[in-house]
């Protein structure tokens, strides 16, 4: 079997209402989903979720080779890049060809993915996560009430602005799946996706440590601060979780010596042979992984095979238009099914008729950072986070 050539597409995922972070909104809530297909010279093809920077070039270095050999294709993905860097969307468009290939495998071997790994059980526990920080109190106990009632009964929430509304919406939703577990203490994350300075994170956690039981932090402060993960993770009862934008087991050594992270967290477009690395480096200092991602599909079928998973995120419960997914789920767990390979079909027609809802790129996002992001003075609406503005967390 050899590649041939690769396809690539552009799709939507609409959420139906706005969706973002601390650091900025999609606020008609539809967001572009790239997605590479490779093909092989025996009628198999392998879908990949993720970026198409320099694809030309890195596809070079898998070109005419058999797909099977993924990990020793992924590295020559590496060496593709080895003077330029491998850093940010470059790195995706990486995991989105390996995660292609280990399709491409599976599906050689006639297997879901999940088996062809060595996983035993196909049922991945998930937590829920809706982007939600620009929703009000009715919206977000009516999105939380889904979540519960499809079993989940652990919940991360996006914030960082404000630190009562913060208390107020965990509050709220820690409520919503207390009542659907029939009392049972849910677990509760939130996630301030790098916006807080060191001091910042401990007083603003710590204060909400007086009322709520916080399972995890996430991203407190900038993603290469192993030294300020740290000192956040001795100065609450919380675990730390980071590591979702770390691109490369080198930018991971530093965090993990330090001591910096409790719970290591590595994002579905990265690629799946990333996760098994980091997995397995993770495992090595006791750690638990959590794949992160809006269709981390390629990561919960890898998942099943690591003896260090705790928990996937799962954020809509309706995939990109046009991606038809062979999963569910129910029980508060992603389901995995039989098909051959990830289990991924692209309705291509569906695909092509969404094209003229891709937004413009330098349209706003959560992929902006504010320009005062770490330097702010009183609490900040969530609908100017991505613009101009020095009114945010109360605790500089």
């Amino acid at each position: 079997m050899r590649i041939t050539g690769y396809r690539t597409f552009t799709t939507v995922h609409d959420w139906g209402r706005p969706v973002g972070d601390a650091n900025g909104l999609y606020a008609d809530g539809v967001v572009p989903v790239p997605i590479v297909a490779i093909d092989t010279d025996e009628g198999i093809t392998g879908i990949g979720l993720g970026p198409h920077v320099e694809l030309e070039n890195i596809f070079a270095a898998i070109e005419g080779e058999d797909p099977r050999s993924v990990t020793a294709l992924y590295d020559r993905m590496l060496r593709r890049t080895f003077k330029a860097g491998h850093a940010g969307a470059l790195f995706g468009t990486i995991g989105a060809l390996d995660t292609a290939l280990w399709d491409i495998k599976a599906q050689a071997a006639g297997e879901p993915l999940w088996r062809l790994l060595g996983g035993r059980d196909r049922r991945v526990p998930a937590y829920a996560s809706g982007l939600d920080i620009a929703l009000d109190d009715d919206e977000l106990v009516a999105l939380y009430r889904t979540y519960a009632d499809h079993g989940l009964r652990v919940a991360k929430l996006k914030g960082g602005l404000d630190i009562e509304r913060d208390r107020h919406r965990l509050a709220f939703v820690r409520d919503v799946l207390a009542d659907a577990g029939h009392g049972a203490r849910p677990g509760l994350m939130l996630d301030v996706n790098e916006t807080w300075t060191r001091k910042q994170a401990v007083r603003h956690v710590s204060e909400l440590e007086r009322t709520l039981d916080l399972t995890w932090i996430e991203e407190p402060v900038r993603r290469w601060d192993a030294e300020g993960h740290a000192i956040v993770g001795r100065g609450i009862r919380a675990s730390v979780a980071s590591g979702e934008n770390l691109t490369g087991l080198e930018q991971f050594r530093p965090l993990i010596a330090a001591g910096a992270v409790d719970i290591v967290q590595t994002a579905a477009v990265w690629g799946v042979t990333h996760f098994l690395r980091v997995s397995a480096l993770a495992h090595a200092h006791d750690l638990p992984v959590s794949p992160i991602g809006t269709t981390p599909v390629g990561l919960l079928h890898a998942a099943t095979s690591v003896p260090n998973h705790l928990v996937s995120e799962l954020q809509d419960l309706r995939p990109p238009v046009g991606v038809v997914l062979d999963l569910r789920v129910e029980d508060g767990a992603y389901l995995l099914g039989d098909t051959p390979g990830l289990g991924i079909h692209l309705d291509e027609k569906a695909i092509a008729a969404a094209r003229h809802r891709i937004p413009d790129p330098r349209s706003a996002g959560s992929h902006l950072r504010p320009e005062h992001a770490g330097r702010r003075l009183l609490p900040s609406d969530p609908g100017r986070s991505g613009q101009e503005s020095n009114n945010a967390p109360l605790n500089a």
